[in-house]
Formats: C-alpha cells, structure tokens, sequence
C-alpha cells in the first residue's frame, strides 16, 4: 500500500503507512516519522537491519512496518498463550 505523507516532524515527514494484520486480516494504519526513501529501501530488499534503516522508530513502530502486526495484535497473541 502506498504511504501517505501526513505532515512534518523534525527531519522527518510523518507518513501514514497502511498495513494488512497476518492476524485480523484487518487493514491498519500507523503515523511513522521517516521518509518515503527509507521506506521505499526496506520494501526493495535493502541489506541494511530494519533497525538501521528506521534508527529513530521504536521496536512497534519498525515490528509494524516489518509485518503488519499491530502492538495489540502481539498482546492478543501472548495473551492466547496463557
């Protein structure tokens, strides 16, 4: 899905990046502040570590970008395993 350029922070733009869940099957959206470049490096198959490429994203924000899978999702997850 092509990001959406939501307004600037810093050095970066906050992109609205919209990702299917593997879990849901729901489409979700996170407000990330990067670039379309950095993006646009990870989806190309970039051998830089997603946490190189997004240094400035926390653990959710790049686990998001990397899979799709929403913070919540990864609560209902562990959550099934108790």
């Amino acid at each position: 899905m092509t990001p959406q350029v939501r307004f600037c922070y810093n050095m970066y733009m906050m992109i609205n990046l919209k990702r299917k869940s593997p879990k849901t099957g729901k489409v979700n959206s996170m407000d990330l502040a990067t670039t379309k470049e950095a993006l646009d490096e990870y989806y190309s198959g970039s051998v830089r570590y997603v946490q190189d490429i997004f240094s400035n994203l926390n653990a959710e924000e790049r686990e998001f970008i990397m899979t799709g899978y929403t913070p919540n999702d990864w609560y209902e997850i562990f959550a099934e395993e108790d």
